[in-house]
């Protein structure tokens, strides 16, 4: 049997009329393998059904290294082994498609692509990070709410194992560390990684934080710490490691103190179920307002490190 008569099989079994059809804008990140792969493949082990991935546009940043490296051999992996079609432009792959998933790794593009899918009046889930300012984040929720799009952006993490299992009702602060490293191009430096961390915090805290401060090491290991004060005095803290490291927590309750276990296991198919659900419903299973908080701390967190590591309120949009 010829490899295109396989194809065409594999691709038959696949398909349902029922599914949504979902089309991917840039090609650049591990994250459009792991997700066409739980949505396309009926018998992959986590697989998800009620959406598959049917188009892409094809795109990467030449002056980022892990998106002109890459992008190629993601792009041939998800014609050859999904049978992905590309596409030559945003306005044609929303022609195409029921919803959009934005995967484009470098944060300054996002708005850009945005605007076209609003224009197309597509609901879109936006892949960390968000953008690469503040003023872009706050440009595409109001570009959204005008063209009256759903949209959510969210780290896996928020659905993981991680977040699940360490999620106490009564905590009264958290500790999160995890991977940090930023990208020259990123004004707001810690969306580029630290996004992850971060969003683990707000899923255990959750939202009404007023204050951050930040202080920051020196040289390409040096690591941040990050201290929220919330508007109900609870504090948490992001510890921010470089180039990489694990992720972990600590919560303190009033009676005990809870610690993750190292080296939790992490999977794309929460946060891909989630993704599927947000087609289904069109609601954001992250409330937008939860997501522009946890960009106006990263903001406030930037202005801080800027200031010599004042503490800087958050500013609301």
């Amino acid at each position: 049997m010829s490899r295109a008569v396989l194809l065409f099989f594999t691709l038959a079994i696949w398909a349902n009329a029922a599914d949504i059809r979902l089309g991917i804008i840039g090609t650049d990140v591990s994250h459009v393998i792991h997700f066409t792969r739980i949505l396309n493949n009926v018998n992959d082990p986590e697989h998800i059904s009620g959406a598959r991935v049917v188009a892409a546009y094809k795109s990467s940043s030449p002056d980022i290294e892990s998106s002109r490296t890459r992008v190629e051999a993601f792009t041939a992996q998800l014609q050859k082994e999904y049978g992905v079609e590309l596409v030559p432009d945003i306005e044609t792959l929303c022609t195409k498609v029921d919803g959009v998933l934005i995967e484009s790794g470098d944060g300054r593009v996002h708005l850009a692509q945005a605007k076209l899918v609003f224009a197309a009046h597509k609901p879109v889930f936006i892949d960390k990070p968000l953008a690469s300012t503040i003023e872009d984040v706050r440009a595409i929720a109001k570009l959204a709410k005008e063209a009256g799009v759903p949209w959510f952006s969210s780290s896996g993490l928020r659905f993981g194992q991680l977040a699940t299992t360490m999620k106490y009702s009564d905590a009264f602060g958290v500790d999160v560390w995890g991977p940090g490293p930023v990208e020259e191009h990123h004004h707001l430096e810690l969306s580029w990684y630290a996004i992850h961390p971060i969003e683990l915090l707000f899923t255990l805290m959750g939202p009404g934080c007023q204050e951050v401060t930040r202080t920051s090491g020196k040289g390409d290991t040096g690591s941040d710490v990050l201290v929220g004060r919330w508007k109900d005095g609870r504090v948490g803290t992001v510890r921010t490691l470089r180039p990489y490291g694990d992720y972990g927590v600590t919560v303190f309750r009033p009676k005990a103190v809870e610690r993750s276990q190292p080296k939790v296991p992490f999977s794309y198919a929460p946060l891909a179920k989630q993704i599927v659900q947000f087609f289904e419903t069109g609601k954001p299973p992250v409330p937008n307002e939860d997501t522009l908080e946890i960009y106006d701390f990263l903001d406030a967190a930037q202005r801080s490190k800027e200031s010599g590591g004042k503490p800087v309120e958050l500013r609301r949009n």
